[in-house]
């Protein structure tokens, strides 16, 4: 940064819009440099070098995806993982407004859904299918951006159709 600002910034933030796009367009997790980016430079590492090691190391990776694969459908190796991404968001549980139903019922469900279902995306898909209904029901739902009325169908429509 220089003077509050990060120069030559538009590049970066345009790979790495596109990347996310184009993950998203194919089916893939969306793919971000940022965190990845900022480890690396973290531990010294400022030039293209580190990139061109770590899209080596990546490339070795490959041969042992078979492997990988397999082992990633054992609930037993995929749930510490998931438990472990479970508390390091917790610290956002003390932001939540205990005093709001509305907003607890959902939060609780995708805290505890997560770790049961072995699966972030249905703990959320489904905090964001309570939300709008709780909000509706309560007949606040005008307070819900349409938006997420449009989450909330596309996510029952995945987890009713579409499984995991």
């Amino acid at each position: 940064m220089k003077d509050g600002k990060f120069p030559r910034s538009r590049g970066a933030l345009l790979a790495d819009a596109v990347g996310t796009t184009a993950g998203a367009v194919l089916g893939t997790s969306p793919t971000s440099a940022y965190i990845e980016s900022s480890s690396g430079v973290a531990v010294g590492g400022r030039t293209g070098l580190t990139a061109v090691t770590v899209s080596l190391l990546l490339g070795l990776t490959l041969f042992f995806s078979p492997v990988i694969g397999g082992l990633a459908a054992v609930p037993a190796i995929t749930a510490p993982v998931l438990i472990i991404v479970g508390f390091l968001m917790i610290s956002v549980v003390s932001k939540i407004d205990w005093s709001d139903f509305e907003v607890v019922f959902p939060a609780f469900l995708i805290i505890v859904l997560m770790p049961l279902t072995y699966s972030i995306a249905t703990g959320i898909g489904v905090g964001f299918i309570t939300y709008p209904i709780l909000k509706a029901v309560k007949g606040k739902w005008r307070e819900v951006h349409p938006i997420f009325y449009l989450f909330a169908v596309l996510f029952f429509i995945q987890l009713a159709f579409f499984g995991h």
